[in-house]
């Protein structure tokens, strides 16, 4: 079994219970072809707060599994696959950690096999204490943080938020009807090509609600400098 199969599947398993899961890039040989253009980056972030249902609902788990497979499923080689988790603004809790470059050793096919026992397995995960149900939602400073480590000038990158979009952080409280996300502080959302938000209003059974976080998410992101949102309640 290829290595990056091998530790999805060791953290489904338990055996990296509280520790932090490294898939190392492998190097691919240069290519004509691919040289002419940066290779694009995914970034997954996989929200562990206790109000996002796929903490809690092996169904919804599977779902978003299924819709977050095919995306690394169609990546060209020498993509990037960053996933981590988020919640509480506390290291110490989100040790899930995966970087992968795609190369004819590491398929996009093979790891998005990885990645979607993954996600599938997030409830069972949390039961068995392997990973942490927090208490807060934390996704600008995930998306923030995250900005200095990926440079969307370099090249195509696409951020995929697996979470409600309920912000509840210092920023804002999403719950409440009339708060609002500040706007962003800097540009290093300039130029990236797509964000994501996978499960907008889940586990609120309000359509009112969900449309308010969608107009709020799409104005943040606009100002922000991203290409395009996307934020889908169900699919």
């Amino acid at each position: 079994m290829r290595r990056s199969l091998s530790i999805l599947s060791a953290l489904v398993l338990g055996i990296a219970a509280s520790s932090t899961a490294l898939l190392a890039a492998s190097p691919v040989a240069d290519d004509p072809a691919t040289d002419k253009q940066a290779a694009p980056v995914l970034v997954i972030g996989l929200d562990l707060s206790k109000s996002n249902p796929m903490v809690t609902n092996d169904d919804y788990a599977r779902r978003v599994a299924d819709r977050v497979a095919p995306m690394v499923e169609g990546l060209p080689l020498r993509a990037r696959v960053m996933v981590r988790s988020f919640g509480s603004y506390d290291a110490t809790s989100n040790t899930l950690r995966i970087d992968q470059v795609l190369s004819a050793r590491s398929k996009p096919e093979d790891f998005a096999r990885g990645l979607r026992t993954l996600i599938t397995g997030v409830p069972k995960l949390v039961r068995d204490g392997k990973l942490v149900a927090q208490n807060k939602t934390n996704i600008l400073p995930f998306l923030q943080t995250m900005s200095q480590v990926v440079d969307c000038e370099a090249g195509p990158v696409t951020y995929v938020l697996l979470t409600d979009g309920v912000e509840d952080s210092e920023y804002a409280r999403l719950k409440n009807a009339r708060a609002t996300l500040p706007a962003p502080e800097h540009e290093r959302f300039q130029g990236c090509a797509d964000l994501q938000i996978l499960g907008l209003g889940q586990g609120l059974n309000s359509p009112k609600t969900t449309e308010r976080l969608r107009t709020t998410w799409t104005g943040w992101a606009e100002t922000a400098g991203f290409a395009n949102f996307d934020g889908l309640y169900d699919w």
